[in-house]
């Protein structure tokens, strides 16, 4: 069994296969055989998890299982306390109504590297940064349920899978590492 966690960076696809104007999974992870266990939209960064054990995968990315992932969006605006509880009581989309989620403001600081290209820049316009953790995963939910309480999201970074922390790791946007000596749940439960 193989375990690899990626920074996937921004503008990267979910796929191994070559695209014409992006980057893709195989121009950062050389291991044979692994896919991706979920996917990271090309606009969002951060931790992705490829395995060659099925199961596994099903692990990390089937919402039934409820693995959380940690997000944390940039947003434009300064959102409040009650735009965060309309968050963590589950938004609706349209389409669906979100799971109940963790939602709480963060600051990044120094342990956040800077993306490239940045995002917009407004003086009159502030950005926060909230830290959403999640158990679905649909598409680009994060995006959809931080637009449904009027906060567009700016930047977009998974920065945790279950136990498992980008910053713990260690890993700079394309860097990869092999996680398999580790039990198959260790640090996913």
């Amino acid at each position: 069994m193989t375990l690899l966690a990626l920074n996937k960076p921004f503008g990267t696809i979910c796929q191994f296969s070559p695209h014409e104007t992006r980057a893709s999974l195989a121009d950062w992870v050389k291991v044979p055989g692994v896919y991706p266990a979920g996917r990271l939209d090309s606009d969002s960064e951060g931790l992705l998890l490829l395995t060659d054990d099925g199961a596994l995968q099903a692990r990390i990315a089937e919402p039934r299982h409820k693995l959380v992932k940690r997000y944390w969006a940039q947003v434009e605006g300064a959102p409040g306390a009650n735009d965060l509880k309309a968050l963590a009581r589950g938004v609706d989309l349209g389409d669906y109504v979100t799971r109940p989620c963790r939602a709480n403001f963060v600051e990044p600081g120094d342990a956040l590297w800077a993306r490239t290209p940045p995002i917009r820049y407004r003086a009159a316009i502030p950005t926060t940064w909230i830290e959403l953790s999640i158990t679905e995963g649909k598409n680009r939910q994060v995006r959809r349920m931080t637009a449904a309480v009027g906060f567009p999201t700016l930047r977009l970074v998974r920065v945790g899978v279950g136990a498992l922390d980008i910053f713990s790791l260690g890993l700079q946007p394309g860097e990869c590492i092999e996680l398999s000596s580790r039990a198959p749940w260790d640090g996913l439960a």
